[in-house]
């Protein structure tokens, strides 16, 4: 988890990512890390997480959901991979 931005009304808001190994993908593992993460977040005074995930990354997008999360938007051609341009789903 990392903040959104140095701004002070910013200050409780985190980005969040999980990555999961491919032999550890479908047995719960990313789901566990999540609800840790979001524990903890609640510890320490977060009052909003928020991801960017690549639209095309239709698995993490579905587990944010189950997690809670919602689309917001999306946005266009915001990052490039391998020389690719990709669309980003904000999820919060």
């Amino acid at each position: 988890m990392s903040p959104v931005s140095t701004r002070e009304v910013y200050r409780r808001v985190g980005e969040v990512s999980i990555y999961i190994s491919n032999d550890n993908k479908a047995k719960g593992v990313a789901s566990k890390l999540f609800c840790m993460l979001i524990e903890e977040s609640e510890k320490e005074g977060f009052w909003t997480l928020q991801s960017s995930i690549f639209a095309i990354n239709t698995s993490s997008i579905q587990l944010h959901k189950k997690m809670g999360f919602r689309i917001v938007g999306t946005r266009e051609k915001i990052a490039q991979s391998h020389g690719q341009w990709h669309d980003t789903d904000p999820l919060l």
